[in-house]
């Protein structure tokens, strides 16, 4: 038997000859209307193999040895730069105390003024153009202490930036300089009294280890006396006169880098499934108060956060703990795309370090003493949010519904077809009889 015979009793696809074909108008109708919405969800298939989809995982997170940044912007209206200080600190014994690198101090004008910054330079208190016209040979006095190792000129104290120094490194009180020599050529005192009215905004951000830890913004020189952090509340105090408060706002505040702006419009859409986490709970928020001893706490657990997306494994490794010598604001984001950054939630309290009773509330004492100030205690979460760009179907998938689609389509029009025919050649019968 020829090999043409033994494929043609295989035919599964048996065709009719031309002439037993039947075309109608309504087969034409039907076959328009397939075509179309053949069409139509062959684009809706298509639509939906392109799409991207963020798939959310949580697993314990494994890091060991890391370090996250810390960004913020906060105004004081009632609080003059000079008095404040940033300071950090953690479990692992690790301490910052009078943070500047990469933090700015914004000069703002009294409220009455409307609150406005003001120019840096012009509110200098301890620029270096006092110190820069002294005899060389001049050696300033530190007045008790020893000369801090940061001392322009070894073993002496040429400033009363540098005085002041000396004082906390030894954990004494300074005041206002009087009877220093550099203060009182520097006319610290008059220019402390003239920014009584003055606020101030801190901005910036800085780098810390990734444990339980806390930063605080609090009055005065900060020093440790014994096992103990306090800080010089005599210049606070003094000018205070019920002047001074913690009135703030947090413009904002956020653990590690801010998403890319055409990111944040991605995942803000309706189809991903993506928390938008980066609405930071703290963001503008406000407290204010006319008590001069006052103080702010906030509790927040953070949650490391990872955002891998589409293609990053092709890219590079994103695993790679970021080098301390990456720049403020560079920490977490990869050269791959990825982006390593944290989310939080957050509770507050407040009391007088008067101490008394809450209005309304009589059975709730607080504690006599303390520091004032706005402190955040910040915990980290073992686990880890993992967030990475999918396509909800592969290739494969695609054509698959491609071919059910048409396949399908086709199937249900000539059943119609069909039903049609039928139905249109019954009543031609039933009117010839």
């Amino acid at each position: 038997m020829p090999a043409k015979s033994r494929f043609t009793r295989l035919d599964a696809f048996t065709k009719t000859v031309e002439d037993a074909r039947i075309r109608t108008t309504s087969g034409g109708i039907v076959t328009i209307a397939s075509l179309l919405i053949v069409l139509y969800l062959v684009w809706g298939e298509w639509s939906d193999y392109r799409r991207i989809v963020v798939h959310p995982e949580l697993i314990v997170d494994k890091g060991r040895g890391e370090r996250m940044e810390i960004h913020l912007n906060i105004s004081f209206p009632q609080i003059p730069c000079e008095l404040l200080t940033l300071d950090v600190m953690d479990v692992s014994g690790e301490q910052q105390t009078g943070v500047k690198h990469g933090i700015s101090k914004v000069h703002l004008a009294p409220a009455l003024q409307g609150g406005m910054p003001i120019e840096i330079k012009a509110l200098d208190l301890h620029g270096d153009e006092p110190a820069s016209h002294l005899d060389p040979s001049y050696c300033g006095e530190c007045y008790g202490p020893p000369a801090p190792p940061t001392a322009s000129k070894p073993g002496c104290c040429q400033t009363c930036e540098e005085v002041r120094e000396a004082y906390a490194a030894v954990s004494w009180a300074f005041g206002k300089g009087e009877g220093v020599q550099q203060c009182e050529r520097e006319h610290y005192s008059e220019k402390l009294e003239a920014q009584r009215d003055q606020g101030c905004r801190i901005e910036g951000g800085f780098r810390v280890n990734k444990v339980v830890g806390n930063f605080h913004i609090a009055p005065g020189r900060s020093f440790s006396n014994g096992m103990m952090h306090v800080h010089d509340l005599n210049n606070y105090l003094d000018l205070s006169q019920g002047s001074h408060t913690f009135t703030h706002t947090i413009h904002h505040l956020r653990f590690g880098p801010q998403l890319p702006d055409d990111l944040m419009k991605r995942i803000g859409g309706k189809t991903l499934g993506w928390t938008n986490h980066h609405l930071n709970p703290l963001d503008n928020t406000e407290q204010s108060t006319d008590d001069a001893v006052f103080n702010y706490m906030y509790f927040l657990k953070v949650v490391s956060t990872s955002y891998y997306p589409l293609g990053w494994e092709s890219k590079g490794n994103s695993g790679d703990i970021t080098p301390d010598y990456v720049s403020i604001g560079q920490h977490g984001l990869g050269t791959d795309g990825s982006l390593e950054t944290h989310q939080y939630s957050v509770t507050s309290h407040k009391r007088s370090l008067r101490g008394g009773t809450d209005e309304g509330h009589k059975e709730r004492l607080h504690a006599v003493g303390g520091i004032p100030g706005v402190f955040f205690s910040y915990d980290i979460s073992p686990m880890k949010v993992i967030n990475r760009e999918e396509r909800p179907k592969t290739f494969t998938g695609f054509l698959t519904g491609v071919c059910a689609i048409i396949g399908g389509t086709l199937t249900v029009a000539a059943a119609i077809d069909r039903a049609f025919y039928e139905g249109a050649t019954r009543i031609k019968k039933l009117h010839q009889r």
